[in-house]
């Protein structure tokens, strides 16, 4: 079939136009962020006005309106601001993954095939399965402002497959034409955009644990303090991991049940079947650490980031660098 011209310019500008829209989304989600230190004091404050009115025998009373100091803001109104950002936020990220999501629709469209079957579509899928995972995961409102730094590798990640390894709108080359290119890549790209999330919030958990007490003289001090605490970050890379893993390894199995019929081996020890396979494996280690005594918190968190770096590993080195079966088409 005949690549329809029109609809692949669509997709490439709504690609285009979803990483500036991501990008819009990651300022002002680091703007609400910013505002979570007034969430902080405003609590302060809360919690000084109850000792207060505790240490004299009666009930805690807020300030009248009229005895604030002129130019402050009152406490819900401190609360306020950042909330609001923070919807904005959320809000301009899930128009920019519709708009992502689009380009890709409008990709297979134009193709008249699944729309992953090269690396600049692969990153595409990926990046907009971890926006969506991150969406879901980080719905609760102190966490929305938490997207912004999963924007940063999203961006990235599209920057470089649209600047360095776009590909024109074509039909796949004959050894892709088969209905496991849409059931295996689709479910590979899902569980690796899960795991996106993941291993963000496991290297925000380390940062976190590391710098307990950041001065808040230095901007990235600041910054740290405005973050959820440790442990709540540790349960988002933790539950994201128990969904991502079953499917990245149902993925795999797809995987080897496309090779048996393509290559007449179900595993063959290809590089990217065995990177594959090491990731799963030490995904498989986290959630065992996650549930041994002396390998919780941050021994887990490394093992978690270290298969964070072995599906980045997988996604760029093998597919572009190492010779392999796979290579030929950068998919999983």
């Amino acid at each position: 079939m005949n690549v329809n011209e029109n609809l692949a310019r669509l997709s490439d500008l709504s690609f285009g136009t979803a990483i500036t829209i991501y990008i819009l989304a990651m300022v002002l989600l680091l703007a609400a962020l910013a505002g979570q230190r007034q969430r902080k004091l405003a609590a302060a404050d809360a919690r000084q006005a109850e000792l207060v009115g505790a240490a004299v025998g009666g009930p805690a009373t807020a300030p009248p309106a009229d005895d604030r100091t002129p130019g402050k803001l009152a406490p819900q109104e401190r609360r306020s601001r950042g909330e609001q950002l923070a919807k904005m936020g959320y809000a301009v990220v899930m128009v920019g993954a519709l708009v992502h999501i689009t380009s890709i629709v409008l990709r297979g469209l134009a193709t008249h095939r699944a729309p992953w079957g090269n690396m600049y579509e692969f990153i595409s899928i990926t990046c907009a399965a971890g926006v969506v995972a991150g969406i879901v995961a980080l719905r609760k409102p102190q966490q929305r402002p938490l997207l912004s730094f999963l924007l940063v590798p999203v961006t990235l990640l599209m920057f470089i497959g649209g600047e360095f390894l776009y590909t024109q709108a074509a039909p796949v080359v004959p050894a892709l034409k088969s209905y496991w290119l849409a059931i295996h890549v689709s479910i590979i790209s899902l569980g690796s955009g899960i795991f996106m999330v993941s291993g963000v919030a496991s290297i925000l958990y380390l940062v976190k644990m590391r710098v307990t007490e950041p001065p808040a003289d230095k901007f990235w001090g600041r910054i740290l303090d405005r973050l959820p605490d440790a442990a709540a970050l540790d349960r988002i890379a933790y539950k994201t991991v128990i969904v991502g893993f079953p499917l990245f390894g149902l993925g795999v199995i797809c995987g080897a049940i496309w090779a048996e019929s393509a290559w007449g081996r179900f595993w063959g020890w290809d590089p990217k079947e065995t990177v594959s396979f090491i990731a799963w494996v030490v995904y498989a280690a986290y959630l065992h650490a996650r549930a041994t005594a002396g390998w919780r918190n941050q021994s887990a968190a490394w093992i978690n980031v270290a298969g964070f770096v072995a599906m980045l590993f997988n996604l760029f080195i093998i597919n572009l660098v190492v010779s392999g079966l796979h290579s030929y088409a950068g998919l999983n």
